[in-house]
């Protein structure tokens, strides 16, 4: 397989129409269904009136399909096809193929030639019709492989000629004697009556084959029937294990619905908890929301106080050192507010109380 007979291929098979597009890497790998439509279009191409099946399914079929391919292209076309390349249906089937494209293809540049030379003479005088010769040129090849063939065969029983001449000149003066005419005549009688007997032998023997037969025949359906019966026996008696087994099964499937409850109740359970846990969680971050939103007011209130100490008619807490937050409740203005706030954690174990006191 070369590249050029790739090429040349393709170029051939779009020149002489062939309806699909054939590409260079269609043969890579083998691919027996494009070989053989390409052979059945070629074959088709060269003698329309051909018959060669195309199923190709099986094995046999595609053996079959290529040797009527290699042996219409012998006879008729004269070319050697190799079947076991041709079976490959790979890059070297490409060679193959090569073979036949050439013909039609050199067939058509000739064509062409002759056409165009034609064209420029008075065609008119060479029109004639071929479309009743079709038939004729048809028996006509089958004739020329007939002769062909019947030749081959003659030239070998020619070849034979010279040993097979003296045997029929010394049978032909041999004198023809009675005794031994008969004596042959009486042998093959002979023969004959053996045959003959043979053959009564035989047909007695089918009598007697027959009834054995018969025979046979019938103990095996005694022996079939004892079987059957015997089978239904061992289906009816109950097994020595079966009252432990059905038991043990009961047991089984209770010990599974108790499985089955027990798993739903912890699924539920775990379900439970979980719900419980994120609720805690979110509760637990409302109340650090709160209490940050509360230290916010009071950083606020403490700003606003430490801004109105240089103010008169202000109260001595707001004009100490200390903030207003961290005074003791005695040294607390009596117009103050308490907040007492309950914060619970996410495990419910401690429980915190904050005092938050601010002047209002």
């Amino acid at each position: 397989m070369s590249f050029r007979d790739l090429h040349n291929f393709t170029e051939m098979m779009r020149a002489l129409g062939y309806p699909r597009h054939i590409s260079m890497e269609n043969f890579r790998t083998p691919n027996f269904g494009l070989v053989s439509e390409v052979l059945l279009w070629l074959v088709k191409r060269y003698e329309p009136q051909t018959d060669i099946p195309s199923d190709v399914e099986t094995e046999q079929d595609r053996v079959f399909f290529i040797k009527a391919i290699a042996q219409f292209m012998a006879t008729k076309a004269h070319i050697k096809l190799n079947t076991k390349k041709l079976y490959q249906a790979d890059g070297y089937a490409v060679k193959e193929l090569l073979k036949i494209t050439s013909v039609l293809y050199n067939a058509m540049k000739t064509k062409g030639m002759e056409d165009s030379k034609i064209g420029e003479e008075d065609i008119s005088k060479f029109k004639f019709d071929l479309s009743s010769k079709i038939a004729d040129l048809k028996a006509a090849r089958q004739l020329a492989s007939e002769i062909t063939s019947k030749g081959a065969s003659l030239y070998d029983l020619l070849g034979k000629e010279v040993e097979l001449r003296e045997l029929r000149t010394e049978a032909i003066a041999r004198p023809l004697e009675i005794n031994e005419t008969e004596k042959v005549m009486r042998i093959a009688i002979k023969d004959i009556l053996v045959q003959v007997q043979k053959t009564k032998d035989l047909l007695n023997n089918v009598a007697s084959d027959e009834a054995n037969l018969e025979a046979k025949i019938d103990k095996r359906k005694l022996e079939l029937e004892r079987n059957r019966k015997r089978l239904q026996t061992l289906q009816s008696v109950r097994p020595a294990f079966m009252d432990e087994y059905e038991k043990t099964e009961d047991e089984l499937q209770k010990q599974y619905d108790i499985y089955l409850e027990k798993f739903r109740n912890l699924a539920y359970l775990e379900q439970q908890l979980e719900d419980h846990h994120r609720m805690e969680q979110e509760r637990f971050e409302e109340a650090e929301n709160t209490l940050r939103l509360m230290q916010n007011k009071l950083k606020e209130e403490e700003k606003r106080l430490l801004k109105s100490r240089s103010q008169p008619g202000v109260p001595e807490a707001a004009l100490s050192d200390k903030p207003a937050w961290s005074l003791s409740p005695s040294e607390r203005p009596s117009t103050g507010l308490s907040l007492w706030y309950v914060v619970d954690d996410s495990n419910g174990l401690t429980n915190t109380q904050l005092q938050i006191g601010c002047l209002v």
